[in-house]
């Protein structure tokens, strides 16, 4: 790599956890950062979930008082989304470059649209009801949701955390808990699927990751100073113009 790869890589890995840790949606900088740095897009999207994923850990630790509580429960969910992520990884891996080139921009507008319409689809606590997880209507729309993931990550957590509200009890920050500790397993098993097929690129991987970890850390310092519409609107954007850039190069 060039150095000035590493630079947009590293660079694109904080703005990445900085976003992730105030608004969400981090994905579309990594993922537009190793396309634009020459990665094909199988790769960028496999590299992506590789530099993605100790967010997930991170969050998922943030809200151990909760899933401590609950995790028994949630086994079910987490073997759905193994099974999910896997057909959705395993369905990336076999499409070709120049197919899996023509779906991304659709796939950016989608996950464009449903992140534009995260603050209409927060769930609302549900009071008086005692919380519970597994339902059957949960876990079919739990494995869409994760095939979805393991295909392509981009909105992920923001679909999660809508439907998770819809088909499952509880206040915001138990579902929140349980979306994060549901990304990781799908977030794990589509990187196992994706290491198996040879399609990551660990140089570009070992640039972002500390960047990643780093704007994680620094992005509570930007959440007290940065209003949230403003980062969700870079967010946008970006999704957007990755989404015309692919439209573009056909």
């Amino acid at each position: 790599m060039a150095f000035l790869d590493i630079v947009t890589l590293f660079l694109a890995g904080v703005l990445s956890g900085a976003v992730n840790a105030v608004a969400g949606g981090g994905t579309f900088l990594t993922f537009g950062a190793l396309t634009l740095t020459g990665s094909l897009p199988i790769t960028a999207n496999a590299t992506s979930s590789v530099a993605q994923f100790p967010g997930y850990i991170t969050s998922t630790l943030a809200y151990w008082s909760d899933i401590r509580h609950m995790w028994r429960g949630a086994l079910l969910l987490c073997l759905i989304s193994a099974a999910g992520a896997l057909a959705g990884a395993l369905i990336l891996l076999s499409l070709s470059n120049p197919s899996f080139r023509a779906l991304v921009p659709w796939l950016l507008i989608a996950a464009t649209a449903l992140f534009a319409a995260g603050p209409w689809l927060k769930p609302k606590p549900k009071a008086g009801v005692k919380p519970r997880t597994g339902s059957l209507a949960g876990s079919a729309v739990q494995f869409c949701t994760a095939v979805y993931g393991g295909f392509f990550g981009a909105g992920m957590g923001v679909m999660m955390l809508a439907t998770l509200g819809l088909t499952e009890s509880g206040d915001y920050h138990r579902l929140n808990a349980l979306k994060n500790m549901l990304s990781i397993v799908i977030a794990a098993v589509a990187i196992a699927v994706f290491v198996s097929g040879g399609v990551v690129a660990w140089p570009q991987a070992a640039a972002m990751v500390p960047g990643v970890a780093l704007g994680g850390y620094g992005g509570v310092w930007l959440a007290k100073r940065v209003p949230q519409p403003l980062l969700r609107g870079f967010v946008i954007a970006v999704g957007l113009i990755l989404a015309g850039y692919y439209f573009v190069r056909g």
